[in-house]
């Protein structure tokens, strides 16, 4: 098979990333190997292939080829494995493996295993034309869904899931969502779903078409004026998917007293008043049962993910661009043919 591996995480200028021929994984039990249809482009990737998170232990393998959210056909099963055959099309979201034994796994919350395995960052991932995986973190795709756009229901679409499912709005509330690109896409669909008025927010003529595009009930250009001066103290709840302390402030300033931020990136605040009883809540992924609720939603044709493709081995170029802010909403690599297979 081919990939793109990287030896030693450095800088995209010195293309530490290289497209080349390296070892089809074989199944042990347990264990599927996919034939990768598509795999999305996620700024985790970024800083797994710069070495921002070496001192945290990733990439924890080397070489390593990264990609944490995939879709495409069972090419080959291990021994035990009963749920998947040859031929199914299926999907593996960030959480590689979890030890099922732990306060969280055993409560639905899977996602916080302090013993977690992550797809791309301590086991190999999808930027190549096949993945191992475990069976039993990975899900079956709906026969409607087109593989390529359905990679990224595999992070941004489980990750905006779980963000909004820690909301409680409804018709009447008010939502804002700053940081339109793979995940607030998808969490804004989300949040529209709950009969919110729900207004975008971001930088990005691109990003802003695409919200308007999939039914936000307002749009406000945050390249044109500031959203917290304009916006202040209007939402009933907030998300933020933009990694900005400028950003967290603002949308903190737009929140209602005794309204709920939710954020899905690292939060630094100057100031905190207790006194406007407000919430702030971390989210991250979500666990099996709501990532089997997107797929549906998904099949359904209630949420769709809007996708700039790109071939397999130009992941260089499409990590690029994202690090440019220069794509449309969520980049993903694909392996042309790969649905035939199914």
């Amino acid at each position: 098979m081919f990939a793109n591996e990287v030896d030693t995480p450095a800088p995209l200028a010195d293309r530490p990333m290289v497209w080349r021929e390296t070892r089809t994984p074989t199944p042990a039990a347990g264990q599927v190997v996919i034939a990768v249809a598509g795999c999305g482009v996620c700024r985790s990737n970024l800083h797994v292939v710069e070495g921002d998170w070496v001192a945290g232990g990733v990439p924890a393998i080397s070489p390593i080829i990264p990609g944490h959210e995939v879709a495409g056909v069972v090419s080959d099963i291990g021994e035990g494995v009963t749920d998947f055959v040859v031929g199914d099309r299926v999907g593996v979201q960030p959480l590689w493996w979890t030890c099922e034994e732990c306060e969280y796994c055993t409560s639905g919350r899977e996602q916080l295993c302090r013993r977690r395995i992550i797809t791309g960052e301590h086991v190999n991932g999808g930027y190549g034309e096949y993945l191992l995986a475990n069976a039993a973190h990975t899900y079956h795709v709906p026969d409607n869904l087109d593989l390529v756009e359905a990679a990224p229901l595999f992070c941004p679409g489980i990750t905006g899931f779980g963000a909004v499912a820690k909301l409680d709005v409804g018709p009447g509330d008010r939502v804002a969502v700053f940081g339109l690109g793979g995940v607030g896409h998808l969490a804004l669909q989300f949040a529209l779903l709950t009969g919110a008025e729900v207004t975008a927010v971001g930088r990005s003529a691109d990003h802003l078409a695409v919200a308007q595009e999939l039914g936000a009930h307002h749009v406000f250009d945050a390249s044109q004026a500031d959203p917290g001066a304009a916006l202040e103290d209007s939402f009933d709840a907030v998300l933020t998917f933009a990694p900005s302390d400028a950003v967290s402030e603002q949308a903190l300033r737009v929140l209602k007293w005794g309204g709920t931020l939710v954020s899905g990136v690292p939060l630094t605040l100057e100031e905190f008043h207790f006194n406007k009883a407000q919430t702030i809540k971390g989210s991250i992924l979500g666990n099996r049962q709501q990532m089997n609720e997107v797929l549906r939603l998904a099949s359904e044709g209630r949420i769709r993910t809007v996708v700039d493709r790109f071939p397999m081995e130009q992941a260089a170029d499409a990590l690029q661009l994202l690090a440019d802010g220069r794509l449309r909403s969520r980049a993903v690599l694909e392996v042309a043919g790969v649905d035939d297979l199914a």
